[in-house]
């Protein structure tokens, strides 16, 4: 079974119990290790994460204890960054095990093809976040602010997260769906469609929009926007004959 989920966001101010939220996913990630072969993790699962060459970021170890576990006995794992834990660079992979994906990745899982990304470099209408994400990407901005002590660069990270949630934009991760013509990510899979005629993904799977969506595009594919682990508690699950996306509930 392959299983997929984004958007956990550990760590956040945004959690009412942050532990609570750790330990419901490490249920999960048991629930499922009896039958996972392959588990993605697609982006934003940390809400910081920024990683000095002997220096990562205190917390989750009962989350990256049980990856670790589940990659020992032979899981493959995926991870993708968002636009909230770009900085993972070589700790995971040599501590846990995974692959890092930085940009959008075409996998051939159990028949079908699967186009998986975390969904935040679609967005065009944003021109801001498009800012501030290419300057969170350049490697001459990241040496810089890795330059800095993490006793500066950690605290200002939860100052900033604790500022958003005073201001109550907490509010931004109660995501709708906004109807087809109105997703940039359905936008984009539509267009990828359109540009690659014979070369189309069975399935467009994504994270970063916080919402719950299976949407059939066309007669082979279909969009998969993931939700999260702040409101849904939402992954999907793939065993080469059925797709299905699904909330966990104990």
């Amino acid at each position: 079974m392959i299983y997929f989920a984004s958007d956990t966001h550990f760590g956040a101010y945004f959690h009412q119990d942050p532990l609570a939220v750790e330990r419901k996913f490490l249920r999960w990630l048991k629930e499922i290790e009896v039958d996972a072969t392959h588990l993605f993790l697609v982006g934003d699962i940390f809400d910081y994460w920024f990683e000095y060459k002997y220096v990562v970021p205190r917390g989750y170890t009962r989350i990256l204890g049980k990856l670790a576990d589940m990659a020992d006995h032979g899981v493959e794992i995926h991870f993708f960054t968002g636009n909230h834990d770009i900085w993972v660079y070589d700790y995971l992979p040599k501590e846990i095990g995974c692959q890092v994906h930085r940009v959008p990745t075409t996998f051939e899982l159990l028949g079908k093809k699967f186009y998986i990304a975390h969904g935040d470099e679609f967005i065009k209408d944003d021109r801001g976040f498009r800012i501030i994400r290419a300057i969170f990407h350049n490697r001459i901005c990241q040496k810089l602010y890795g330059s800095l002590h993490p006793w500066l660069t950690v605290g200002f990270a939860h100052r900033w997260a604790l500022h958003s949630r005073k201001k109550g934009l907490k509010d931004q991760y109660k995501q709708e769906y906004r109807g087809e013509k109105e997703e940039y990510l359905v936008d984009f899979a539509k267009e990828y469609l359109a540009e690659h005629p014979n070369d189309a993904p069975d399935f467009f799977i994504f994270g970063h929009r916080h919402i719950m969506l299976d949407l059939m595009l066309s007669r082979q594919s279909r969009v998969v926007i993931l939700g999260d682990w702040i409101t849904h508690f939402s992954y999907a699950q793939w065993d080469g004959i059925t797709f299905a996306l699904n909330l966990f509930e104990e």
